[in-house]
């Protein structure tokens, strides 16, 4: 192993049977979640519109509905996409369309970067401690003033909370000081809601270096469970939409299938 990403120590963190699954025996994954298509053909639609705006074009509306329609058709090229019960591909794309408009009318502060990619050593800031392997990942979007941003769907309004103790914010910062040597200007989620009747909402956090020490030590215990082959399922509301369920052992269970209910605002994050 020689490099690791936010999303891998999320998943891992998440359930370590699933990251087994996904990273080690390299499974192939039988379908695409719905919320993801959701959130992948959003993330891509807005980054080609700050692309075409850092390049000085003003892109009409009715451009950026299509384009995403490109971006969806590109999710269920190569893999089927499995939707949850009561949903259906029309209403998602009516759905993501209502909230591209939205996020349309909204003011928008100047960018100047989108999906950046960066590799980065993983040395804790104030120790120095090297663990030899890479952090590798994308910024969503860093604004002119270098605050970061971060675009996530849910099915509920994410909370302050959640957005204080935000890893992949957290992972974002630690990259922006040893790419930059400064700090951040400041963090964003913005979370588009998937309600009936959709909205967006912006959250604002910040990051210290305590934060950033106990990213990395965090990390440290992920690489050091990884290494010796540790992979404890955790069974959740996130089994449901699982695309290794029909071989985990444990989804076949009662206790399982009791857990699969939504517990907060990032059961459908993308």
């Amino acid at each position: 192993m020689d490099h690791l990403s936010s999303s891998q120590i999320n998943l891992f963190l998440l359930c370590g049977l699933k990251y087994r699954y996904q990273y080690v025996e390299k499974r192939p994954k039988p379908f695409r979640p719905s919320a993801l298509a959701f959130g992948g053909a959003l993330h891509s639609t807005i980054s080609w519109l700050h692309k075409q705006e850092m390049e000085g074009r003003k892109v009409p509306p009715d451009l950026v509905l299509r384009i995403f329609d490109a971006d969806w058709y590109s999710q269920k090229t190569d893999m089927e996409i499995r939707y949850k019960e009561n949903e259906h591909e029309l209403g998602m794309i009516i759905l993501a369309k209502q909230m591209l408009q939205l996020f349309l009318e909204e003011p928008r502060k100047p960018v100047k970067g989108t999906e950046v990619p960066f590799t980065v050593p993983l040395i804790n800031p104030r120790t120095k401690e090297n663990l030899g392997i890479t952090l590798e990942g994308f910024f969503d979007v860093i604004e002119a003033d270098d605050t970061i941003v971060e675009y996530k769907t849910s099915a509920t309004t994410i909370s302050q909370s959640d957005v204080d103790n935000h890893l992949q914010l957290t992972a974002y910062g630690y990259v922006f000081e040893q790419l930059f040597r400064k700090p951040a200007k400041g963090f964003r989620i913005v979370n588009f809601v998937k309600n009936k009747k959709p909205k967006i909402v912006t959250t604002e956090t910040s990051r210290t270096g305590a934060n950033y020490e106990a990213f990395f030590f965090l990390v440290k215990e992920v690489l050091k469970a990884i290494k010796v082959g540790t992979f404890h399922p955790r069974p959740g509301y996130w089994c449901k939409d699982c695309e290794y369920r029909d071989v985990c052992p444990l989804w076949k269970t009662s206790i399982v299938r009791q857990k699969t209910e939504p517990e907060g605002a990032l059961a459908n994050g993308g």
